[in-house]
């Protein structure tokens, strides 16, 4: 299975002041908005979200479809597979996607510890 790029999403208190530490060691950003409060940086492959306000803890992050530079790739297991997967061994999905569309779509799943995980598909 295939899950794509691989993100940790960081719920932060100060978007201001998390892209200054993040700065510091090495990360620029790479997409985002910083009035709507949320930043992608990146420091070689290695990324990271940072969301003020937007959902209370922090997140993994897969996004199916996208290489590490936020590139559509050609090859990739749809969010749907990846969710009839996951129930075929049994994972509970919190927020389902729908399996009766195409395109984008997200699913969350907690793991064994209660660390979220969001499969997160934007093509």
């Amino acid at each position: 299975m295939k899950l794509g790029a691989f993100s940790v999403s960081l719920s932060v208190k100060d978007i201001k002041a998390s892209k200054q530490f993040y700065e510091k060691l090495g990360f620029a950003v790479f997409a985002g908005d910083l009035e709507k409060k949320y930043l992608i940086m990146k420091n070689e492959n290695t990324l990271i979200g940072l969301f003020e306000g937007m959902f209370e803890n922090n997140l993994l992050t897969f996004n199916p479809g996208w290489d590490q530079n936020a590139n559509n790739i050609t090859h990739f297991d749809d969010i749907r597979e990846i969710q009839k997967h996951l129930k075929k061994n049994n994972i509970s999905i919190e927020n389902e996607a729908d399996e009766n569309t195409t395109g984008p779509a997200s699913l969350v799943v907690m793991d064994p510890d209660g660390n979220a995980i969001l499969i997160d598909q934007h093509v």
